[in-house]
């Protein structure tokens, strides 16, 4: 026999009591993962793209954007190493993806980002297009 409404709606409403939940333990997410975080969220901003790798001038591949991070868990400074898409307007992608990463790892992670350093290594050209005559 199933318990009253009103019961389950207590119980359901005791498991997400936030101060029993503080009670069970921590949290701690590897710098690693954050790092990741940080440079999946740079990737997402529109007019951000891949950089062809090079090894001894030899082209092996494509990179995303690169993060590095530095400061306590909770107050990150986040350093980015990024490619754009040529001609967007630095300006304003380089703000977007200052902000993309501030949000995402205050959502995925909890983390509090006191700043973000960008640096645009390379502006990539569009895709040609074929032209039809």
């Amino acid at each position: 026999m199933s318990a009253p409404a009103a019961e389950r709606t207590d119980t359901t409403q005791r498991a997400a009591d936030p101060d029993e939940a503080a009670g069970r333990g921590s949290l701690h997410i590897d710098r690693a993962v954050l790092r990741k975080i940080a440079e999946h969220a740079a990737d997402g901003v529109p007019g951000t793209t891949r950089a062809p790798r090079r090894v001894v001038g030899v082209g092996v591949g494509t990179h995303g954007s690169s993060a590095r991070l530095t400061g306590p868990d909770r107050e990150l400074r986040v350093r980015l190493d990024l490619a754009l898409r040529y001609p967007e307007p630095v300006g304003e992608a380089v703000r977007a993806v200052r902000q993309r990463v501030r949000e995402e790892l205050a959502r995925l992670a909890d983390c509090r980002v006191t700043s973000v350093e960008v640096v645009v290594s390379a502006l990539v050209p569009a895709p040609k297009r074929d032209r039809v005559e």
